[in-house]
């Protein structure tokens, strides 16, 4: 196995980014370019691509050439639904000591990374949380055919600041897509919390478990080897692994104003097969 980089920060993990994606390129697009211009460029990403078309590979191929951090695509064969498969095998490849779990149809603030390191303790995971953008504002953010020229301006307008403030400081833009309803919410992307002690989650918590953003150590993921890939179709998983690793004693902590993830919209299909998910779940809590 390769040597990971030495972190710039004494004594702070490398993380590895794993970063889940299917057929969004102008998604997958926009978040590469929120994570090139991270305050924190320690990491490496993990494209854990679930059976993806050509377009994908293409743009990857295009953002590695300059990309300031290590990008590796790790691709399987569409065949349904194996999100947990996937991840498990970036799991594997990941040189970091700290995962951080990411979704392609989101944009990160930059200090994204910064955050999930600040928060990072021994023997805890974190969940975050996510802002929710409109319909009409996806469409208008991510366009089909985005190329990374066309999302670099975007992040770039997005994160903007007329008046020169500090990236934790209130940002007018943020404020106008609340009050014209592009956004669900606006003050966790204005105001960034230190640690406090309401942070902790009571095991089986079911509430605020997010795979678009959560982050754990590796060992911790391997010693349950990782997510269960018995699970089929949407639903759950994340949960499933969440809970069987304050199993093994982790604590779960709340990553709330900190690392709040930009959520692009989507529509959402739940099926038979994401009731029969949550009720696995819901059975394993019982037998705690």
């Amino acid at each position: 196995m390769t040597t990971p980089p030495v972190s710039s920060a004494a004594k702070t993990p490398f993380i590895s980014i794993l970063l889940a994606t299917y057929n969004w390129p102008s998604a997958l697009a926009l978040c590469l370019q929120s994570l090139r211009g991270q305050t924190d460029l320690d990491f490496e990403i993990l494209i854990a691509d679930d059976g993806s078309r050509e377009d994908t590979r293409t743009l990857l191929q295009e953002v590695s050439k300059d990309f300031p951090v290590p990008v590796k695509h790790l691709w399987q064969e569409d065949l349904g639904f194996r999100k947990s498969k996937i991840l498990n095998l970036a799991i594997q490849e990941a040189l970091g000591e700290y995962l951080v779990f990411l979704d392609g149809d989101c944009i990160v603030q930059p200090d994204f990374v910064a955050q999930h390191r600040r928060l990072s303790k021994r023997n805890q995971m974190i969940t975050g949380s996510r802002i929710l953008l409109s319909e009409q504002a996806t469409k208008t953010l991510a366009p089909p055919n985005l190329d990374l020229v066309g999302a670099s301006a975007v992040i770039d307008k997005l994160f903007s600041n007329e008046l020169g403030a500090e990236i934790n400081k209130p940002k007018s833009n943020f404020l106008m897509m609340r009050l014209k309803r592009q956004i669900n919410k606006v003050l966790p992307l204005l105001l960034k919390l230190p640690n406090h002690p309401f942070r902790p989650y009571p095991a089986h918590v079911w509430k605020r478990i997010k795979g678009c953003n959560m982050s754990c150590w590796r060992e911790d993921a391997i010693k349950i080897d990782g997510f269960d890939e018995s699970f089929e179709g949407w639903g759950h998983e994340d949960a499933d692994f969440v809970f069987r690793l304050e199993e093994t004693g982790v604590r779960r902590i709340s990553g709330s104003y900190a690392t709040e993830v930009i959520h692009l919209w989507h529509r959402t299909n739940p099926s038979d097969q994401e009731r029969v998910n949550k009720e696995r779940v819901l059975r394993r809590i019982r037998r705690q």
